[in-house]
């Protein structure tokens, strides 16, 4: 099942007649590239400069410290798989555990903050205008409930592993569908998809008619069943090829020409940016190696508000690196890698310098400034991992993300009344995915303000300034908070990830200074 074994033979491959490149795509960097504002600007708060000729007096009535402790924060968190490609556990697959132990014990490591389901269409649908989910969906849900943690999934019409007894699609489909048979099975580039099996790859016309509907119909399902659903961290976009990764292993693909593939493409993409509101959709950044328009597709994606997300971190192309890291900063990117996905440390190569290859993979997350790193499914390996080599998860929980503070407030006298001055520091390494909204209101509610910084502001290791005008002649406490607009219209609360102490419900007090408070300072 390594994708990048399948790769190393590509162009050695021909193409299917009608496919050339595409010469007249732009190409571009992603760093200082403008994709556009996906979130319209509304409340903004006043962000600076703030200057000294502004106002008749200040000072500073609140500073905090960072915290690297843990956060279950949206839009960031290591990820359990209760199913992968190959389904649940190797335990359960074996016989020698439950999936319902299985999904449990995932949900029950600490450092897991999300569970993941990555199935085919077979697992979701077994007829036509409804969904069909199989059993691990509600023990996943239930067990995300019981232990505070939140869910994403990936649908796939291809998968390699159970080929050639079984596809991906559901069997109502396989008559409606043309497939094409793209390859010979058994053994490619090193790896063993098939396990040796006899055959050919098996791929359907994904712009066929047919296709194209049951596709529709399916997320039109989902979505119904989950988009805003508070527990639905992200849905990874339903793309062609292997594994739903935007590629055919090196082989040709299904499709009968390079404009017919882009054409299909572009319009599934479209398709489900226009059905999922409420939830992130995240899109693989898979080069196009198998000339079906992948780049046209991903600045589609990313224009219309798609995270970004990669199914491998070191054996990975320079174009991939490149446009993780310079994402625009109000996107999460997710990571995994499955060469190492059993966690086995007694398998593991330590280098010279004592670092582990497996934690040598996940530390480079946070070169890529990234917000999610997998953990695939295997709980008891993940268990012994960590307490062998704790640095590596340690690391990740302390820097991967976003990691909000106000480390200043300053309260200056202004307009006639007082204005409050945050400064929100982001320790993290990713900027905010989304439109962070800050909210200050007294205890007792007389009063309460709200405005947005700039998206994906305060970016990674950065700092952002919003100020609010409170009401004339207020004095004593006020409450700051803070949300993630994760998409428009949809607000998720933050945790502030401080020393300090802050409310029950999250947010940190401080105290409005009176006129005469004998520590303002002007001209000093």
């Amino acid at each position: 099942m390594n994708r990048r074994d399948l790769l190393k033979t590509a162009a050695a491959l021909p193409l299917l007649p009608g496919f050339t490149a595409h010469a007249e795509d732009p190409k571009h960097l992603w760093q200082g590239y403008d994709f556009g504002s996906f979130f319209s600007s509304r409340e903004r708060l006043d962000q600076g400069p703030f200057d000294i000729d502004q106002d008749q007096g200040w000072q500073t009535i609140l500073f905090t410290t960072a915290s690297e402790k843990p956060l279950r924060n949206p839009g960031l968190g290591l990820v359990g798989y209760t199913w992968e490609e190959g389904g649940p556990s190797v335990a359960v697959r074996e016989g020698r555990q439950t999936l319902e132990d299985s999904v449990e014990k995932m949900a029950s490591l600490p450092f897991v903050d999300v569970l993941y389901i990555r199935c085919d269409w077979r697992n979701v649908q077994k007829e036509a205008g409804k969904l069909s989910l199989d059993p691990v969906w509600d023990l996943t849900l239930a067990a995300a409930k019981r232990h505070g943690l939140r869910v994403a999934f990936r649908i796939q019409s291809s998968n390699t592993v159970f080929q050639p007894r079984k596809l991906a699609l559901p069997g109502f489909l396989r008559d409606r569908i043309p497939l094409v048979k793209i390859g010979p099975m058994g053994k490619h580039g090193g790896s063993e998809l098939s396990g040796g099996a006899a055959g050919y790859w098996v791929e359907p016309r994904y712009d066929h008619p047919e296709y194209q509907r049951a596709l529709a119909e399916l997320n039109h399902l989902l979505a119904e069943r989950f988009d805003g659903d508070p527990m639905i961290e992200w849905v990874d976009v339903m793309h062609v090829g292997f594994w739903g990764e935007g590629h055919f292993g090196g082989y040709p693909s299904s499709f009968p020409d390079s404009a017919t593939a882009q054409r299909t493409l572009n319009e599934m993409v479209r398709m489900q940016l226009s059905l999922w509101k409420k939830t992130p959709l995240a899109m693989n950044t898979q080069p196009d190696i198998s000339n079906t328009g992948n780049r046209d597709a991903i600045d589609l994606a990313v224009r219309g508000g798609a995270w970004v997300r990669s199914d491998s971190i070191i054996v990975e192309e320079p174009i991939q690196i490149e446009e993780l890291a310079n994402r625009p900063a109000w996107l999460a990117a997710i990571l995994e890698d499955g060469y190492l996905r059993s966690y086995d440390s007694s398998k593991l190569a330590v280098d010279a310098a004592g670092v582990n290859e497996l934690e040598n993979y996940m530390l480079h997350v946070l070169d890529l400034k990234a917000n999610y790193w997998s953990l695939w499914t295997e709980s008891e390996h993940l268990a012994s991992y960590n307490q062998r080599f704790p640095r590596g998860f340690e690391r990740l929980q302390a820097n991967m993300g976003y990691r909000l503070r106000p480390s200043w407030v300053w309260q200056r006298k202004r307009s006639g009344t007082s204005e409050l001055v945050v400064a929100i520091s982001n320790r993290g390494v990713a900027g905010v995915p989304g439109v962070l909204w800050l909210q200050i209101a007294s205890p007792d509610g007389r009063f309460k303000r709200r405005g947005s910084l700039d998206p994906g502001y305060p970016h990674g290791g950065g700092l952002r300034l919003g100020a609010f005008l409170l009401p004339v002649d207020y004095i004593g406490e006020v409450n700051l908070s803070a949300e993630i607009e994760i998409r428009p219209g949809v607000f998720r609360s933050v945790a502030w990830a401080i020393e300090q102490a802050v409310n029950a419900d999250g947010s940190i007090s401080l105290v409005v200074k009176k006129p005469d408070d004998p520590k303002w300072r002007k001209g000093v």
